[in-house]
């Protein structure tokens, strides 16, 4: 069987794979970390092995049955909260700071993703950082590629690379499935923040939906 995340080093536990000055390499498995049948789930491994991001079950069904999606640390803290917005063409969902408990309309949205055209095909997206009344009309950061093959990239408004998905090799020969692919990052970039917009692509590429199952 292969490995599905990188041996663990004898580097200090405390030592983060983001201090380093070159790209970090995540290793992201489509798979909760407390798998049930019929749930979906994320478990994400920095270079060193160890579990750094997490989204633990979710449905598979759409969006309206799904809720709030929950991106949280390796051990559990609420980092950041994913809300999908059910009457939307482009198919919008926020990200919320924290775990979303709260039921104002005060808590801080980060920010706002939807897909850049309305055709269910698409696998490009945009970001809009901050609150939607303050937004400029330029995307602060846009996906392209193909998100379903695992062979996408995140650029900033000033076109920079930022981070990159491409499937995993098991070895020179080997690939594996694309339950389980590399995330690269580029230094001194959220590595919460580009996990979160992975998360929302994941459901936002997913096969057409029948609106008047919402209703």
């Amino acid at each position: 069987m292969y490995r599905i995340h990188p041996t663990e080093s004898k580097r200090d536990v405390g030592e983060l794979a983001t201090t380093s000055i070159s790209p970090s390499v995540w290793t992201v498995w489509k798979k909760s970390s407390m798998a049930f049948q019929g749930t979906d789930g994320f478990s994400v491994y920095d270079s060193n092995g160890r579990l750094a991001f997490r989204v633990d079950n979710y449905s598979r069904r759409h969006k309206c049955f799904t809720g709030e999606l929950l991106l949280m640390d390796g051990g559990g803290t609420a980092l950041m909260a994913l809300k999908p917005q059910i009457l939307s063409m482009h198919d919008r969902w926020s990200g919320f700071k924290g775990d979303g408990g709260s039921k104002t309309k005060t808590r801080p949205r980060l920010f706002s993703m939807r897909r850049r055209s309305i055709l269910q095909s698409s696998d490009e997206a945009e970001v809009f950082m901050g609150n939607p009344n303050n937004q400029t009309p330029t995307p602060n950061f846009r996906i392209e590629g193909c998100f379903r093959r695992r062979c996408c990239k995140i650029w900033d408004s000033v076109g920079k690379e930022v981070a990159q998905i491409c499937r995993k090799k098991a070895n020179t020969s080997v690939m594996l499935g694309d339950d389980v692919f590399n995330l690269v990052i580029q230094p001194g970039v959220d590595c919460e923040m580009i996990m979160a917009f992975i998360v929302i692509m994941d459901r936002i590429c997913r096969k057409p939906f029948t609106p008047w199952i919402c209703s």
